[in-house]
């Protein structure tokens, strides 16, 4: 199956003076295939956001800088299509759904001009068509007495019901790939099941695909196809879901699971954590970027930066250990 999306080899970079400069996105390549669900999962600072905002010009320049690299969508590079082109896509054949709700939303505008707002501009509906609309789709997110809910604010709605609006806004137009970053965060952990349930529907629904990212393996160990696992603006190491669970080669995936609470009760095992800190995004490495913090580094890590290879199928690793 061919990819709907593919990001080729993306470095971003935020200048913050003429000398001093933020390595925020380092040679990251990730493909979406139609109706595949992908996760991206590393810390806070690793680039995973920062990769989504890019290819749709959400990005602030300055002083957000795309050095190189592409994303093919559509057959057509994200990069070198005009600002009219992007605003045409994002919304109507990309939806994106941030991390807090609150911010996101406008908090002077009812939640039926927000919905409404995106169908009109990407589908030309009038106002009552819009409306009717916007009906259905918190129907179909969920949100009960929709018509009453839709004159309501942001303010009125708990954190998990904002979040279902912002799904609802986001599928409007009924797009190709749901861009979901961090959409559970804060959330209580029923909440966060209900809406994984929600995606789910939807992609079902829709048939989109989803990228969904996030912090957290746990949440997305029954959701995603692949994962995309990121540290320090690189992808370290990418795998189907259940590949990645069960055999994890990266040093900083090991670490990462191994801090999962597992639900098993036999051999109960103490929790792992990962020493140190994340790497100053001033300084690009020379070599393995998690390298300081891993027990198992040898000197070919400190000095050379390893390539993402194929260790077999669908299971690519960037590690000297892996060689």
């Amino acid at each position: 199956m061919s990819s709907i999306l593919n990001i080729q080899n993306l470095v971003v970079r935020f200048k913050l003076t003429k000398k001093v400069q933020i390595h925020a996105v380092n040679d990251v390549s990730v493909s979406l295939k139609e109706k595949e669900t992908v996760g991206i999962v590393g810390e806070s600072g690793c680039g995973k956001s920062v990769t989504f905002l890019s290819i749709l010009g959400l990005i602030p320049k300055p002083p957000g800088i795309i050095e190189s690299g592409r994303a093919i969508f559509n057959g057509k590079d994200l990069f070198k299509i005009s600002s009219e082109e992007i605003r045409k896509i994002r919304g109507s054949e990309i939806g994106f759904v941030f991390q807090d709700p609150m911010t996101s939303l406008n908090p002077v505008l009812s939640i039926g001009n927000q919905l409404s707002e995106s169908v009109m501009l990407h589908r030309g509906f009038n106002r009552k068509d819009a409306d009717e609309h916007s009906i259905n789709l918190l129907k179909q997110v969920g949100i009960p007495e929709p018509a009453k809910r839709l004159k309501e604010f942001p303010h009125q709605f708990s954190g998990g019901m904002r979040q279902r609006v912002m799904f609802a806004m986001a599928i409007s137009c009924n797009p190709r790939i749901l861009i979901a970053d961090e959409p559970t965060t804060a959330l209580d952990v029923t909440v966060q099941a209900q809406l994984i349930d929600l995606v789910k529907e939807l992609r079902s629904t829709i048939g989109m695909a989803v990228v969904w990212i996030t912090h957290d393996l746990g949440v997305i160990s029954g959701l995603v196809d692949v994962v995309n696992v990121m540290f320090a603006g690189s992808i370290v190491e990418k795998a189907p879901v259940k590949k990645i669970f069960s055999d994890p080669q990266h040093p900083y995936t090991q670490g990462l699971i191994g801090s999962l609470p597992h639900k098993s009760t036999k051999n109960i095992k103490r929790l792992t954590n990962i020493p140190g800190t994340p790497p100053d995004g001033l300084i690009l490495s020379k070599g393995c970027s998690f390298a300081p913090r891993c027990s198992l580094a040898i000197d070919r890590c400190h000095s050379e930066i390893p390539l993402l290879k194929e260790l077999d199928k669908d299971h690519h690793v960037a590690c000297w250990l892996r060689v």
